[in-house]
């Protein structure tokens, strides 16, 4: 079989659960993050249900539109598992079972203590001129094919919907079989902010984003983080590309001064954690409305307990006073709400976990329990630091729009921004991101 050139690709995201919107469709944004590192171009994302008329449509309009396909979804067990059939059907096959693939599937089984049903065996069928993919972390292998559909003709993956199955699958089965655009250089750069605006931001390189321009250069926002991404795309050799990426990188880095925290794909939560190891300190956490989101953020980052001493979920008034000493007084008085028990919270997560660093948050997510005085989406975030690193105890009032889980989340980044600018020996900006 000739190597078809995959100078773009097609993805298909297959499953009832994603066109009803039960489910988020995390699969395609991935797949093309990863093609787009090859220099292969996606050109459509299409989602359909579990509907064996619907999945044979899409295969062959997408085999029509690109040189590479990419199905993920509908290779289980059950009834509306349908990928294979529809595959065999645009292919004009037989299902026929594949040795290796249901000996592996026996193997995995019997390791948990379970037959192969006839229900499960029906993973190991394939289209007759299609290749099963070897699935290491799951019962249901993928598939490979070459589909010719009006006159043109596409190479089509099927892979299995879970990404811890996905992901592996991918790397050791689909990569090696892609051919991007000979002579192609592709390098990407990312340059990832905290605290300005997406419009200031842009201002202070005017004319960086022209669309004719190569490096390609965009701007995106999400979750309170800004992301400058840089992407050459052409002929130049490797050094070359590199060097044009690194000359659009240091003008972007220089305009945008303190407010950059990271090169690359690392989150604020990593940034700060690297800052706190370079100077042998810990940090340590005090929440309440967010109920140890800070700390789950903090600990999804491997290596954190380097720095990260560990935390207090103090949900409850009598909980802020037993376990950080926030005085009873300052509760009647300010209420939980308030800067001032922000401060006493900070200030006993210090004493009490020993570390070097602590910062609290104390809200009201909503929906209820807002006032006029103090509406949903209220946050105070306190901040205490040991003596040697200057200053009182501080806190700051934020006003977060959103949902519950919009407030929560953005009242983590808020604390993480604070500390972030502490440690850098300023302070942070007069509005986040989520402010504006």
């Amino acid at each position: 079989m000739s190597a078809l050139v995959h100078t773009h690709a097609a993805i298909l995201s297959i499953g009832d659960e994603l066109v009803r919107g039960q489910t988020l469709d995390t699969n395609s944004r991935l797949i093309s993050a990863r093609l787009m590192d090859l220099g292969i171009e996606t050109i459509e994302h299409a989602t359909v249900g579990d509907d064996l008329d619907a999945l044979v449509g899409a295969i062959r309009r997408l085999s029509s539109r690109a040189p590479l396909v990419v199905a993920t979804g509908g290779l289980g067990p059950t009834d509306d598992d349908l990928t294979r059939d529809a595959l065999a059907a645009v292919l004009g096959d037989q299902l026929v079972e594949d040795s290796d693939a249901l000996a592996q599937l026996t193997e995995r089984l019997r390791s948990r203590g379970r037959d192969v049903s006839a229900a499960q065996r029906m993973q190991a069928l394939r289209p007759a001129t299609a290749r099963c993919l070897r699935n290491d972390f799951g019962t249901a292998p993928g598939l490979a094919a070459r589909v010719r559909v009006d006159g043109g003709q596409a190479d089509v993956f099927c892979l299995p919907g879970p990404p811890g199955e996905l992901v592996p699958m991918w790397e050791r089965s689909v990569v090696p079989l892609l051919r991007p655009q000979p002579g192609l250089t592709i390098r990407t750069r990312f340059i990832k902010l905290i605290g300005i605006p997406e419009a200031e931001a842009a201002a202070r390189v005017p004319g960086i984003m022209a669309r004719d321009a190569n490096p390609q250069v965009g701007i995106t926002a999400s979750g309170g983080i800004l992301t400058w991404r840089i992407r050459y795309r052409g002929t130049l050799a490797p050094d070359a590309a590199e060097a044009e990426v690194e000359r659009v990188a240091r003008r972007i880095t220089d305009a945008m001064g303190e407010h950059v925290f990271a090169h690359g794909e690392v989150s604020l939560a990593a940034a700060v954690l690297d800052t706190l190891k370079a100077r042998g300190q810990m940090l340590a956490t005090v929440e309440s409305c967010t109920g140890g989101l800070l700390g789950a953020q903090i600990t999804a980052v491997p290596g954190s307990s380097a720095a990260f001493a560990g935390g207090f979920v103090t949900y409850t008034n009598a909980l802020k006073q037993s376990q950080v000493g926030v005085r009873e007084q300052t509760l009647a008085a300010h209420g939980a709400v308030s800067a001032a028990c922000a401060r006493e919270m900070a200030a006993g997560g210090l004493e009490r976990s020993g570390a070097d660093w602590c910062v609290s948050i104390t809200g009201i997510a909503g929906p209820d329990g807002g006032s006029a005085e103090k509406p949903v989406g209220t946050v105070h975030v306190g901040l205490a630091r040991r003596a040697g690193d200057g200053g009182p105890v501080e806190a700051r009032r934020f006003l977060i729009p959103g949902r519950r889980d919009d407030v929560r989340e953005r009242a983590a980044m808020s604390a993480l921004a604070m500390l972030w600018f502490a440690l850098r020996g300023g302070d942070p900006p007069a509005r986040l991101l989520w402010e504006q």
